[in-house]
């Protein structure tokens, strides 16, 4: 296969699997050769075993990183940290997409970023919905009354205000209460749901104080 065709293949995806280019007759292991020199020579990117990105000058759209981090495992959408980063909850810079999967825990760290996963009951694996991210890519991407349910729980004690006030949450306007709550009563973890009471608290307090200035 001449890259001009890979190119053409695979020029408006993200990225793309060795799967993509077996069709046919082919020699899988002579696929598997040019993929490696391509990689080597820069015009690809390896993300993990199997999966690719083209990259500059090649790519024709630069992949999100919520995009890529659906490639890396399937089934996981983006939440956590990274979620509340992108709805502006929290003023931190996240440097690591974290998503959740029902699959083991795993981190790569990719030319096109750092992609942690964490593990979920597969009973616990909703509030999710796949967003537009520019330039015509979409993502699996949590809400963001459930990232901040994830975080909490994955995050031992972190139903605790002194933990709640560490993250600096803010725009809580921007949280629909009543789908938080009813997500931490559906997760049946008492943990949540004290969370999210003591972030409905924190909610009306921003309201008062910006009411006030």
């Amino acid at each position: 296969m001449e890259f001009t065709n890979l190119v053409k293949i695979a020029g408006d995806e993200p990225a793309f699997e060795t799967g993509l280019l077996l069709a046919g007759e082919v020699d899988p292991a002579d696929v598997r050769r040019q993929l490696s020199r391509w990689t080597n020579a820069g015009r690809l990117y390896q993300l993990r075993r199997g999966l690719y990105a083209l990259a500059p000058p090649f790519q024709k759209v630069k992949p999100h990183p919520f995009v890529i981090a659906n490639f890396m495992v399937r089934g996981s959408y983006v939440s956590c940290q990274s979620v509340l980063a992108h709805y502006g909850l929290i003023p931190e810079y996240v440097p690591v997409i974290t998503s959740v999967t029902a699959g083991r825990p795993a981190r790569w760290e990719t030319p096109l970023g750092n992609f942690e996963f964490r593990h979920l009951k597969i009973n616990l694996l909703r509030g999710y919905r796949l967003i537009d991210v520019g330039e015509g890519q979409k993502a699996f991407v949590a809400t963001a009354e459930k990232a901040l349910l994830d975080l909490i729980h994955l995050q031992p004690e972190a139903d605790s205000p002194a933990y709640l006030r560490e993250l600096r949450l803010q725009n809580l306007e921007r949280l629909n209460l009543n789908e938080l709550r009813r997500l931490a009563v559906f997760s049946g973890k008492p943990k949540l749901q004290r969370a999210a009471e003591f972030v409905a608290e924190l909610a009306t307090a921003e309201v008062q104080e910006y009411e006030t200035l």
